[in-house]
């Protein structure tokens, strides 16, 4: 079985820290390769034996991007091929901020004016445009709020998951540093009681102990919890059909430290006992505090 990787996705949300870490993995991996000629390079490296292949496809090929979605389909229907489609994406403030720190000029710039934060939006509104239909067909990562660690991180955990399942990411985040670009659905759990309020639990996160006896104990928590279990007990089943493998659910408090993030680890836990699924979790706010730069001693220079 060969294993294939696609990585598109947005300039500046992490491309090239992907290709390093899926070549730290023992891919064999291409960047930049004109989507004319993914079914031919398919062929070579079949007959190179290769077993595991990443290939980054972007707007530097902007005017072979449409043909992306019928060749994927095409891939997809080989039986001998595990292909996974993998779109980056970041808010416009994050790769505003990217691009300025690293003073790149972004591949869709012309002209000296297009250094600017207004050009810069702009351009980067035009290449969402591009993307669309990719990013459609494609497994999306927000990178907004993630460290290159933390992307490395996520991308091992979805390579591992079997083929065939749907899989389901809980994720917990805070409001007040924005929704997930990746959320199919959003559930706000700011109107439960907050820990945030009482002294002894404020340093505490959602997978403590005390946080989770003091939110089992209110009525409103068990009833926001079985609420989103039975909707997605409902709804679930027709992603499946219609041949969905990844549906994310962001659930959000303020801080994104005590409700969400104990409405993860329970919702989590219970989707976890069932079979025709796989379920996944992640806490934005508090991993963004726990992982480790990756400019740390020991790890490569990154380039978003």
């Amino acid at each position: 079985m060969l294993e294939l990787v696609i990585i598109t996705g947005m300039s500046g949300s992490g491309k090239s820290v992907a290709l390093h870490a899926l070549e730290d993995a023992g891919y064999f991996c291409i960047d930049n390769l004109p989507p004319e000629l993914l079914l031919p390079s398919l062929e070579l490296d079949r007959n190179l034996q290769s077993q595991k292949i990443a290939i980054a496809i972007d707007v530097r090929t902007a005017s072979s991007l449409p043909l992306v979605p019928r060749i994927v389909q095409e891939i997809r229907q080989q039986q001998d091929v595990r292909l996974q489609v993998i779109f980056l994406d970041a808010s416009t403030e994050a790769l505003v901020r990217r691009f300025s720190e690293t003073r790149r000029r972004h591949p869709l710039s012309s002209g000296s004016d297009a250094h600017g934060d207004d050009a810069l939006t702009q351009i980067i509104g035009k290449e969402r445009e591009l993307l669309a239909q990719l990013r459609d067909v494609s497994l999306v990562i927000d990178t907004s709020h993630s460290r290159a660690a933390q992307l490395q991180a996520n991308l091992k955990q979805f390579l591992e998951i079997p083929p065939g399942h749907l899989t389901l990411l809980f994720q917990s985040f805070a409001f007040k540093r924005g929704i997930p670009r990746d959320a199919d659905y959003v559930f706000d759990v700011r109107m439960l009681p907050n820990p945030y309020y009482q002294p002894e639990l404020r340093p505490l996160t959602g997978r403590d102990k005390p946080v989770a006896e003091f939110l089992a104990a209110e009525p409103a928590a068990q009833a926001m919890e079985q609420d989103i279990a039975q909707f997605l007990h409902k709804w679930l089943p027709q992603h499946a059909q219609n041949h969905r493998s990844y549906v994310s659910v962001a659930i959000g408090c303020t801080g994104g430290q005590h409700r969400s993030v104990f409405l993860v680890e329970q919702l989590a836990t219970a989707f976890q006992r069932e079979p025709q699924w796989t379920t996944l979790k992640r806490h934005r706010e508090i991993a963004s505090h726990l992982v480790e730069d990756a400019t740390d001693a020991g790890s490569r220079p990154v380039t978003w």
